[in-house]
């Protein structure tokens, strides 16, 4: 019951906030804000709801995975990564905000269906569950690559958030495989693509 409860509390301040983080410094802090038309702002914040989602979703995921954990050692391992995702939706929420977007409004369903396959990929083992995790953040990777391809040079703030993601997103991928992640099955990576880009596709609109 605490268990259920402490994660009951960590959905809340995920979708509601205020969420507990590292308190490391915003990467775009004390940067200039760029004059972009509108068309260029509509296009970053959209990206940028994108990355905020897909934080939720990793929240859901790490705190899925957590609950079903056998190890002690790899729940401190997914509730340390957790931490530092936090972050990352501190910062995506902070460049929304400045670009005048709202979040998704479809974040609590993401959070739901996220939180249930990660629990799944729990249960499955440990072993198997850090490979979810090392999928997971390789995806994220190629994800922020193709976004940093479509943000204009001058935008140094979304730059400089989604970059600092993208160093974390590796450092977390690399911590996973050395405690023992496997490579997961083609059938499941492919399924995992589809759901990312159908959760993408939704988000940027939505």
């Amino acid at each position: 019951m605490d268990h259920l409860l402490i994660h009951a509390d960590l959905a809340l301040r995920t979708l509601f906030g205020p969420p507990r983080t590292t308190e490391r410094p915003n990467p775009a802090t004390g940067l200039d804000e760029t004059e972009l038309t509108e068309v260029q702002r509509r296009r970053i914040a959209r990206l940028m709801r994108v990355n905020h989602t897909g934080e939720v979703c990793a929240q859901a995921l790490y705190q899925g995975q957590a609950l079903t954990a056998r190890l002690p050692e790899t729940r401190e391992r997914l509730e340390r990564s957790a931490h530092e995702e936090n972050d990352h939706l501190v910062w995506c929420e902070k460049r929304l905000e400045d670009l005048g977007e709202r979040k998704s409004l479809l974040n609590p369903l993401w959070y739901g269906g996220s939180f249930a396959i990660g629990a799944l990929a729990g249960l499955a083992g440990d072993r198997w569950s850090l490979g979810f995790l090392v999928e997971t953040e390789r995806q994220v990777e190629d994800h922020l690559d193709g976004h940093l391809a479509q943000i204009p040079p001058q935008d140094y703030k979304t730059r400089a958030i989604l970059e600092q993601m993208k160093r974390d997103e590796i450092r977390h991928a690399q911590t996973a495989r050395l405690a023992g992640g496997v490579e997961l099955p083609l059938p499941i990576r492919w399924a995992m693509k589809l759901t990312a880009r159908l959760m993408t596709r939704m988000a940027y609109w939505i």
